[in-house]
């Protein structure tokens, strides 16, 4: 069994930051890539920014500049830092992990719960 737990959402107005955590806990053997996603309502679930292990970072072209991710491999945590937020960020954000397991590692692409963004204008 492996579990993503979230946090840090909220409501922000316009322009201001919000930091999202996100931990893996579990039977984890290794953790590849990390990433974050989104879905507004009536939307599709989006990738927002991603992180591989040894550290390479992509990002949607509608949030670059504005976020950053990171990762904490010895706590098989990551981090999106949300600046310069704008409304139409609002969204549930969900944490990714591809992932080995125990006890025969095998694949395992995983989610979090979500964690919702407001932005208001």
């Amino acid at each position: 069994q492996v579990q993503l737990v979230e946090s840090g959402g909220g409501f922000v107005q316009a322009g201001g930051s919000l930091r999202l955590s996100c931990a893996a806990f579990g039977r984890i053997a290794r953790i590849d890539a990390m990433n974050w996603y989104r879905q507004a309502p009536g939307n599709q679930r989006e990738m927002v920014a991603g992180i591989t292990s040894d550290g390479a970072a992509d990002y949607a072209d509608s949030v670059k500049g504005r976020f950053t991710i990171s990762r904490d491999s010895a706590k098989d945590a990551v981090y999106l830092q949300m600046d310069n937020l704008k409304p139409e960020d609002t969204a549930v954000y969900y944490c990714n992990a591809l992932m080995a397991t125990f006890p025969g590692w095998e694949d395992l692409n995983a989610w979090g719960q979500g964690t919702l963004v407001t932005v208001s204008s």
